[in-house]
């Protein structure tokens, strides 16, 4: 293979790896435009030495592009972070397997399966996402955070809290602390309000629970 081919492929895979960690980088995702360039490129880099460096020899060429596919796995693992009793990274994981797929797919010279690969992701990340946002999420409630402080210490209120919630089929996403508050009587939620339940009905269910003393909502959002 011509110096030039092996140019040409390596910044094919370097542009199309980029234009999916956009999207993520807007996203304000650990792994963003940087991490997916270099794994679309170190996936084409590594797809160029088993398919042409290998060439000639008893190696098996394919062996090192399955171990790609491996590798891949132990970086998805670690962009996939547990909140609480929610976990997020999943769709940054996904789309790092699947740029790597690109980086394959560039080295090997399949640049229209390259092209498509990175033109589905692109729709799925975010075309998919306006649609769920307008379609989807209105059907199924919304999350808001909300502060809870206590009438006392322990985790006998934070239980009582927990089980009401529960009984009124709110779902209970993360539970963390502030540093500059008294963590034993103060929380932070972070609730699935189901259809039917707005942010004021939510104040008042909340504060209709004896061991609460106050409830203060601090905003709207999304995982």
């Amino acid at each position: 293979m011509h110096t030039w081919e092996v140019v040409v492929r390596i910044l094919i895979a370097t542009v199309l790896g980029g234009v999916i960690g956009i999207e993520r980088e807007f996203r304000e995702h650990t792994a963003g435009f940087r991490t997916h360039i270099l794994v679309s490129v170190g996936s084409a880099a590594f797809t160029l030495a088993s398919s042409y460096g290998l060439a000639g020899t008893n190696f098996d060429p394919n062996r090192i592009s399955a171990q790609v596919v491996t590798g891949i796995g132990f970086l998805g693992a670690g962009a996939i972070i547990r909140y609480g009793a929610s976990v997020r990274g999943l769709t940054t994981a996904a789309s790092l397997w699947t740029v790597a797929a690109v980086g394959l797919l560039t080295a090997q010279g399949f640049y229209s399966a390259a092209v498509i690969t990175t033109a589905v992701v692109i729709v799925s990340l975010y075309l998919l996402r306006l649609i769920e946002d307008k379609l989807l999420y209105p059907r199924r409630g919304h999350a808001v955070a909300v502060r809870v402080h206590f009438r006392s210490a322990g985790y006998g209120p934070l239980s009582e809290l927990v089980t009401s919630l529960q009984n009124m089929h709110v779902a209970v996403k993360e539970i963390s602390t502030a540093p500059e508050e008294d963590t034993t009587d103060t929380v932070h939620l972070l609730l699935d309000l189901p259809r039917g339940i707005d942010t004021e009905k939510l104040i008042s269910l909340v504060a209709d629970v004896h061991a609460v003393r106050t409830v203060r909502i601090e905003g709207p959002t999304r995982s």
